[in-house]
């Protein structure tokens, strides 16, 4: 099931956070994220607050978490969108997380169906996101469920992350 989080749901998206740092400490690093300054409680807190984090849960373990809003990063004005539209008509996937010991198992996909349907029951008619371009996992996910890569940016994350982002879109 995947739902609206509530503030019970904050310690196990902070513990989703943590185990993927230690997971790519011990394995290979597909996020770029940087452990205590992005993602961390405060992220999971704000989004809650904002009303824009999910979880999906099951037997309640929560196994994934999701951001959805309208927040477009001021470098998405780099990007050549072909899919034009007004920010009011635009979602935006953030911070998609699933826990490390339950991937593999189309979690990821559900989160990416259930933001569509959020989104067009929001009335967006486009949804767009980015990924570091080292995220393997993800850059293959998201063509995969139709999103076209309509570009990359440098993109100075938080004000400390230095990378480079694929962006990804699709109409709703």
């Amino acid at each position: 099931m995947i739902r609206k989080a509530v503030p019970a749901d904050i310690p196990q998206a902070t513990a989703i956070y943590e185990a993927i740092f230690d997971h790519e400490a011990a394995t290979t690093v597909y996020t770029n994220w940087l452990r205590g300054v992005y993602p961390t409680q405060e992220t999971a807190q704000k989004a809650l607050e904002a009303g824009t984090l999910y979880v999906g849960e099951d037997a309640g373990t929560v196994w994934g978490t999701v951001i959805l809003n309208g927040i477009q990063p001021a470098e998405y004005a780099d990007i050549p969108w072909m899919l034009a539209a007004e920010p009011e008509n635009v979602a935006v996937i953030h911070t998609l997380c699933i826990r490390p010991a339950c991937t593999g198992r189309g979690y990821a996909r559900q989160l990416v169906a259930f933001c569509e349907k959020t989104a067009r029951r929001q009335g967006k008619m486009i949804l767009r996101l980015d990924t570091w371009e080292g995220n393997l996992p993800a850059n293959r996910l998201y063509p995969s469920l139709g999103y076209r890569l309509a570009g990359s940016a440098p993109f100075f994350f938080q004000d400390c992350i230095q990378e480079l982002l694929n962006c990804y879109e699709k109409a709703l």
